[in-house]
């Protein structure tokens, strides 16, 4: 790499890394904790690359992004948070930021995103955004929240096609949040000042269904909510609507939490109106593939539900364990529903396991992993979650760099249960993965697995 970075993060830690980093890979680097400091740098014309951090003693950063923009037009911001949720990634993109990433970040991942944002030939141009201010606090309450790449990569395509005229498809379980995607898509648009009309199926019965629809939508957004549940007859009046729309078409988008290339292979959802529904899929993670985002929800439920009713509650260290564990068939909606009755239940503010054990003994669990599929080998299982992958792009290819992906889907958990089976001794679980200890060790460092306080499975 070569260039001047300049380096804006409260934390000293993450300024040292990132200048030995940048000052490693060739780069001259400039570093503060102060968005004054930064500014009066950027004024001076130094730096061909910014990396700020978003909550600053002095500031925002994000808000710093127009003014940067204004001053030096066509400077890249790489924008870092630990505010990890959709408002951060969609307020990074109409900032009109290079990239955004979380915190904990990867360094490698960090680094090579710089060093494409300093190779990048970018325009000249100002930076200009039509999207009116918001308050801080708004969208604070949506819990789309999440640091788990998962749901970063979500945000991130959120940001990206909120603004755009593309049909949006959000698929998931029952409970992960489709229907808060879809919302978020529409209040975060341009469309934001018009309607936003969620369609059932009964209220597109009859012939007048559709063109009632369109008159209330005027331009908005339009949600066919689960989708899939409509009837053939509902699904031709869905597409000869969608043919017809002028000028001033709504914004289309549609949730489902079936898998609607079984159904159509199954006769029971037409292929014309899934190709007319998935100009953008996007695939909402159950809780269960992000196991990690269960603390960061669960104090976020519980502090919502303490400016509601005055409650102060947490967890336990073993009732959060407990709630990790569990499998969480009903996902985001489920999680919610069974804090805000613990905290209201509970007669301490720390929440015990047996008061856990308590509520979710009378809530539906799923099958242990253990107890089903014996039939089916590995292969089968895996084949069919890439065939799901590939059809969810509706007849285009995915973003190159597939194989590499699913590498990573794979290896990451592969390592992180070794690692528990042998309580995080790393010469067994380089023994039992069959693998020499030092690609071990460095497999740990690229995938940021942590190895601290693992325990063994029984």
């Amino acid at each position: 790499m070569d260039g001047t970075v300049l380096v804006a993060d409260d934390d000293r830690t993450i300024r040292t890394v990132l200048t030995q980093a940048l000052t490693r890979a060739g780069c001259k680097v400039h570093a503060t904790s102060s968005l004054t400091t930064l500014m009066r740098w950027v004024e001076e014309g130094k730096g061909d690359l910014v990396i700020s951090d978003v909550m600053m003693p002095d500031g925002n950063g994000l808000e710093m992004l127009p003014k940067i923009g204004q001053e030096r037009p066509g400077l890249p911001v790489i924008v870092i948070s630990a505010q990890n949720t959709i408002m951060t990634a969609i307020q990074a993109a109409e900032a009109e930021a290079y990239d955004y990433l979380p915190k904990p970040f990867d360094l490698p991942d960090l680094m090579k995103r710089a060093a494409r944002a300093l190779d990048q030939k970018r325009k000249v141009t100002p930076r200009k955004s039509n999207a009116p201010a918001r308050g801080d606090g708004e969208g604070e309450d949506l819990p789309l929240v999440g640091r788990t790449a998962q749901m970063q990569a979500l945000y991130r395509l959120v940001a990206r096609v909120m603004n755009t005229d593309l049909a949006v498809l959000i698929v998931g379980e029952s409970g992960t949040g489709k229907s808060l995607i879809a919302r978020a898509i529409h209040d975060f648009s341009d469309r934001r000042t018009l309607p936003f009309v969620v369609a059932t199926g009964a209220e597109l019965q009859g012939m007048d269904g559709p063109s009632t629809v369109l008159s209330r939508a005027k331009g908005g957004s339009i949600v066919f909510d689960e989708v899939s549940d409509f009837d053939m007859e509902t699904q031709a009046r869905i597409v000869r609507m969608l043919d017809a729309l002028g000028d001033t078409a709504p914004r289309v988008m549609a949730t489902s939490q079936a898998d609607l290339m079984s159904e159509i292979d199954a006769g029971r959802f037409r292929q014309d109106l899934f190709y007319r529904l998935g100009g953008v899929s996007i695939a909402v993670p159950s809780l269960r593939e992000r196991v990690d985002d269960i603390p960061l929800l669960a104090e976020h439920f519980l502090t919502r539900t303490e400016r509601e009713t005055g409650l102060v509650r947490r967890l336990s260290n073993d009732a959060m364990e407990l709630v990790r564990a569990y499998s969480w068939p009903g996902n985001v909606r489920q999680l919610e529903n069974t804090l805000r009755r613990l905290s209201v239940t509970s007669p301490e503010e720390e929440i015990s396991r047996a008061e856990v054990e308590a509520v979710l003994g009378s809530q539906p669990a799923m099958e242990p992993l253990k107890g089903g599929g014996d039939s089916d080998k590995l292969s089968a299982s895996v084949a069919k979650h890439l065939r799901r992958y590939f059809d969810l792009h509706g007849g285009t290819l995915p973003p190159p760099g597939v194989y590499q992906r699913v590498l990573k889907e794979v290896e990451l958990p592969l390592i992180e249960i070794a690692l528990d089976a042998t309580a995080g001794n790393q010469a067994k679980c380089a023994d039992l993965l069959g693998i020499n200890r030092n690609t071990l060790r460095k497999k740990i460092t690229d995938l940021d697995i942590r190895v601290t306080r693992r325990r063994k499975l029984m």
